[in-house]
């Protein structure tokens, strides 16, 4: 077999590995649950490329990501369930549907028909979902709650933003970012009275109310929250990197240094960055 930009050689290797005779035996052994957690990582992995900038590695982890969905189609179609076209006609169907003001026809191509059609289509999915699942004898309880819709899987980050962007839809929402300062200000004093109480389980509620207002500022400041974190966390590496250097060229450990020192080096890492 050689390599292929033609998506079935793909599709052949999977078949291939997963073999259970002539196959590899670790990709034989695997399910849906033992390779979800791959799968989060590649897409972290496709995020760190971008950040970096770096369209090699960028190629390489959508590879990657993209063996991932062909992994998953591969199990499915194994157990008698969906295969491979049958995800690309899924999203084909929707990216088709939900964009009638580029594929309808010239009614539905004008820009008012364009900002009315959504959440007419989400609603024709969601009876088309419900008819789905009742046929193939699944679950079809409807959330009836209106936040209920957002996954309960997704990071406690995303969440927030999913939540807020969706009471955004209704008005329930502040009209610029600027009063929100005050509200993560009051909140941060709650958290205050909290620690000042030592109450362990105040502590924890009030943080996460602070956390929520952190995120929903970002949000009116048109940030997401989980890259900014991210971006904070890698300038947190590069100028820790940086007091270690530091020490080492002095020849001494971190474990050896005062707090005092390694402030001052924190100092000039902020400096060198600026």
């Amino acid at each position: 077999m050689q390599p292929s930009r033609n998506i079935q050689t793909l599709l052949d290797i999977m078949i291939a590995l997963r073999d259970p005779k002539t196959g590899c035996p670790w990709d034989v052994e695997q399910d849906f649950n033992t390779i979800a957690p791959y799968t989060l990582e590649e897409a972290y992995e496709v995020i760190d490329a971008i950040e970096r900038d770096d369209m090699d590695d960028l190629r390489e982890e959508l590879g990657d990501l993209l063996l991932q969905v062909v992994f998953h189609s591969r199990i499915s179609e194994e157990k008698g369930g969906f295969n491979f076209g049958h995800v690309v006609e899924a999203v084909t169907t929707k990216m088709i549907r939900r964009h009638p003001h580029v594929f309808g026809d010239e009614e539905a191509r004008s820009a008012g028909m364009a900002k009315g059609s959504w959440n007419r289509i989400k609603q024709i999915e969601k009876d088309e979902r419900l008819t789905r699942r009742t046929a193939l004898g699944l679950e079809t309880t409807e959330k009836k709650g209106f936040l209920e819709d957002v996954p309960t899987y997704l990071p406690a980050l995303v969440s927030a933003l999913k939540y807020q962007q969706k009471a955004a839809r209704v008005g329930f929402d502040w009209a610029e970012a600027a009063p929100i300062l005050d509200k993560v200000a009051e909140e941060t004093q709650e958290l205050r009275e909290a620690m000042e109480n030592q109450d362990k389980a105040h502590i924890a509620e009030e943080y996460g109310d602070l956390l929520f207002a952190m995120v929903n500022l970002g949000r009116h400041l048109e940030l997401e929250p989980e890259m900014a974190l991210r971006a904070a966390n890698e300038k947190f590496k590069r100028r820790f990197h940086f007091i270690e250097d530091a020490l080492t060229s002095d020849e001494k450990s971190l474990e050896a240094a005062s707090l005092d020192e390694m402030e001052a080096l924190w100092n000039k890492a902020k400096q060198a960055g600026k």
